[in-house]
């Protein structure tokens, strides 16, 4: 082999190869160092080495927030957080009659018959208004003799009803505390099927709990016998407590006001129903004004109509309710109703089925009048309706 440097002198050639040998031994030592024991190595950049573990200072720096900061809120931590003081857990005492009360062989051991005996209910409420306003369900405080309201901060206190509303069991409630958290009323109309909430409340009297799901339905009718119903469905956990709690957006504004759930186990399946926050907020503007909710009425028996029933009755029109029946001197057979004609719409508004008709005749003040129009036939006519208020009998359930 011819040599690497054959025009070099000797001692040149010397240096090169103790040269050459000293960096291949060194290269050789930190390729060890670097793969078996890499802490011995200076760190010279200062920058942490890709070993996937920080130093202990730096851990404690990312843990804990400059300047005493809280740690960002995730999931809906924030809207919790936003939500929760202004739910309150309710307890009702109402008194009932004994079932023995009219056994002579109870009343010997009894002398005063045992006829009266306190039950206590539990539900949930939630503060609309900084001067002590609540929103809880009707059943929750019906015919109850003492309410009492405990806060999530710990205060209690006792409660009035200041009205309360069957069709819709919305029930407005009045605390005088000071410095009450006031929740944040949402927009119902902005709420889609998918959107997360959270429902809030005090379930089985275990405390304030907070549950998570998402909006399965709106504008459910199908869950009880008042034509008022449209509640938002949801497959957050609603058991028995929540009823009067809250269902929240993912901002924390309230939503609705949980009101009951579908079960064969009396807890939760995965369907439960609020009442949506505008109707509440509609029923509480009237109750604090008057203390009753007053509904218009024409008298009517409704009937949705299809389209089997356009074809086998010739009519031109394939949607609106069909009249079944006409109260005898009521205000609709006294504005020219009569059965079998077709309600299209009211205040000049398409009425689509029966929920629409008695939501759009409820909505309009007693005594008024409205315009109805009406399919008869080939006809189309335009009658006016002065109506009455709601008979109470009609809202017993």
């Amino acid at each position: 082999m011819a040599p690497i440097l054959p025009n070099l002198p000797n001692m040149w050639r010397r240096t090169w190869l103790v040269f050459s040998q000293a960096v291949t031994v060194t290269v050789a030592v930190l390729f060890v160092l670097l793969t078996l024991k890499p802490g011995w190595l200076p760190d010279w950049s200062g920058a942490t080495r890709s070993t996937g573990v920080l130093p202990a200072a730096t851990v404690l720096q990312a843990a804990a927030p400059a300047d005493g900061a809280s740690a960002p809120a995730s999931g809906y931590a924030l809207a919790a957080m936003r939500a929760a003081p202004a739910v309150v857990s309710v307890t009702a005492t109402r008194m009932s009659r004994n079932p023995h009360a009219d056994d002579p062989r109870f009343r010997f051991f009894f002398r005063d018959g045992g006829g009266q005996q306190a039950q206590v209910g539990l539900g949930s409420g939630v503060i609309v208004s900084p001067e002590g306003y609540l929103l809880t369900n009707h059943h929750v405080v019906e015919d109850a003799t003492e309410i009492e309201v405990q806060l999530a901060d710990g205060r209690q206190t006792r409660a009035r009803v200041v009205g309360s509303d069957i069709e819709t069991d919305i029930a407005v409630l009045k605390i005088d505390l000071d410095k009450l958290p006031a929740i944040t009323l949402g927009n119902v109309r902005a709420l889609r099927v998918g959107d997360a909430v959270l429902a809030i409340g005090n379930p089985f009297n275990v405390g304030q709990t907070v549950t998570a799901g998402i909006v399965s339905a709106l504008d459910r009718t199908q869950t009880g016998s008042s034509p008022f119903q449209n509640f938002i469905q949801t497959d957050a956990a609603i058991n028995p407590g929540n009823s009067g709690g809250a269902l929240v957006d993912a901002q924390g504004h309230l939503v609705g006001i949980n009101t009951a759930i579908f079960s064969r186990s009396g807890g939760s399946m995965g369907i439960g129903f609020a009442v949506p926050v505008d109707t509440a907020r509609q029923v509480m503007d009237e109750l604090l004004r008057g203390g009753s909710v007053r509904r218009g009425w024409i008298g009517v028996e409704p009937r949705d109509l299809t389209a089997e029933l356009a074809d086998s009755l010739n009519l031109p029109v394939k949607t609106g309710v069909l009249i079944t029946g006409v109260l005898q001197d009521g205000p609709a057979a006294r504005g020219g109703l009569r059965p079998g004609d077709v309600v299209v719409s009211i205040g000049g508004k398409a009425v689509q089925n029966t929920g629409a008709l008695f939501a759009a005749v409820a909505s309009q003040a007693p005594d008024s009048t409205v315009s109805i129009g009406v399919q008869r036939g080939a006809q189309a006519l335009e009658l006016k309706v002065q109506l009455a208020e709601r008979p109470r009998a009609q809202r017993e359930r």
